[in-house]
């Protein structure tokens, strides 16, 4: 934990207790302020009160008394209307910001030497982190990674000179962090999400772009170029950092660029490295080219030497519930792709496999499954449970042959079944479902491991086993 003495003595509104915002009710009371904690959820307030915390009703407090308002990301700042406690906290003048920005200040006034990579993008932030860290870990550095990936921010391990902090931001982490200010940073992309918080793609471009902040004469920039909002932020950076490009693809002039399963560093023009990714599971696909790509120049950033990052990759063991390899079931190879909740983030995962039995469905977003039609004729058999069941059966219509699950049990027994007589060299049993999850399951993550569970119930599933350990 990372005590927060900014605020000692003083009193704090925290809004929004789930993980992140416990463990800023445990940082800001180990620095010595006095939190005053709220959520309404009922569940999550007598989980606070069972950990000692003071749980007010802050709709009904006197906002004069405190000197900030720690809200959580998930909480609505300005869309579709700003929380009732950000009304109160307008109008009493108080100051309305998140766990990454305490973070921030806290590094601030312990004037700390240790080091903050910080990245973002809509689709990639996850896995990226995850292999920076990796890269970073073997090259024998000290790290600690997290933010909106694993562990709050506030829950890792205290400032010091020989630490390196690895951090996943949202948009909606950076929109509540104006002190955001790191050694390098990676804007992977930027795709239409969470337009219903952020209002416009433009608006939602522009907070991505503030990663960019503060950014001084040794810092590193990592943007990915392959989509025209990222390519604008990149010709519109100017400062005294250094900026490396990535793409997958084509050339980059400074930076580096991926393709056909290998990287390529770039420095004026003229390739000074190179990285093999043939034959790594967990980074297989040109989407998580994008992300070894980014993690690449962000280790380099640090001072990793290429080979030491060529040897870094090839024993990353990837990140659970994105492109998880989880078991095989003779040539049948079952991939859990649960964090795949939009048409974009489920497209890469696609592009990556050829005879796919898919499973699909859960809670729709904007669009359904728009986008994805270069797809279909890779696509075997979809099998469809959840709230947009019959939406995406309509979208699918007579382009992809489809079977009505309604459960995810139903659609993993269905899915083995059918993969299980496939002529392919390899068919894929792919839960991908470009939706949300909570129609059945809590998030994410729970739904992965339902899958994962289901998938190893199933006789002769043997678990996918990747290697792990540091690089010799």
């Amino acid at each position: 934990m990372i005590p927060m003495t900014i605020f000692a003595g003083r009193d704090v509104a925290v809004l929004g207790l789930g993980l992140s915002g416990l463990a800023t009710l445990r940082a800001l009371q180990a620095g010595g302020a006095n939190v005053f904690a709220w959520d309404d959820k009922e569940a999550a307030r007598a989980e606070a009160s069972t950990e000692g915390f003071a749980v007010e009703d802050l709709a009904k407090a006197d906002w004069s008394r405190f000197a900030v308002l720690v809200l959580a990301p998930g909480i609505p700042l300005t869309h579709p209307e700003p929380h009732w406690s950000v009304v109160k906290a307008r109008e009493a003048g108080v100051d309305i910001i998140g766990d990454i920005e305490l973070f921030f200040r806290e590094r601030t006034r312990v004037a700390s030497l240790g080091k903050v990579v910080a990245i973002t993008g809509t689709n990639g932030k996850s896995t990226t982190t995850a292999l920076t860290a990796h890269l970073l870990s073997e090259a024998g550095k000290r790290v600690a990674f997290g933010g909106n990936i694993g562990r709050a921010v506030l829950d890792l391990e205290p400032f010091a000179a020989d630490l390196t902090y690895v951090l996943e931001l949202s948009s909606f982490q950076i929109d509540l962090a104006p002190s955001l200010s790191s050694d390098a940073v990676a804007l992977l992309n930027i795709t239409p999400d969470h337009l219903d918080r952020h209002g416009t793609l433009q608006d939602y471009a522009r907070i991505k772009s503030r990663i960019f902040s503060a950014l001084g004469p040794d810092a590193t920039a990592v943007i990915g170029v392959d989509d025209a909002p990222s390519r604008a932020i990149a010709d519109s950076l100017k400062g005294p950092f250094a900026v490396k490009r990535i793409a997958v693809g084509h050339k980059v002039e400074t930076g580096v660029w991926a393709d056909e399963g290998a990287l390529h560093e770039m420095e004026g023009g003229k390739e000074v490295a190179q990285a093999d990714l043939a034959g790594i599971g967990s980074l297989r696909g040109a989407h998580n080219w994008q992300n070894a790509a980014a993690a690449y120049a962000l280790a380099r950033a640090q001072g990793v030497p290429a080979a030491t990052i060529a040897q870094g990759l090839k024993s990353f063991a990837g990140l659970a519930h994105r492109m998880e390899q989880v078991a095989r079931r003779g040539k049948v190879l079952f991939v859990n792709d649960s964090k795949a909740t939009n048409a974009d983030a489920t497209g890469k995962a696609l592009a990556s496999f050829t005879d796919i039995y898919w499973i699909i469905g859960g809670r729709p977003k904007e669009g359904g499954l728009a986008g994805l039609e270069p797809y279909f004729p890779k696509i075997a058999r979809a099998y469809l449970i959840g709230e947009a069941a019959e939406a995406f059966a309509r979208q699918l219509n007579d382009h992809v042959e489809q079977v009505q699950c309604g459960t995810l049990d139903r659609a993993v027994e269905a899915a083995a079944a059918d993969a299980s007589r496939s002529p392919a060299k390899e068919p894929v049993v792919l839960l991908s479902p470009a939706c949300a999850s909570y129609d059945q399951f809590d998030n994410f993550a729970k739904r992965g491991d339902a899958f994962r569970e289901m998938v190893m119930r199933l006789d002769g599933a043997k678990e996918v086993k990747p290697v792990q350990g540091r690089a010799a």
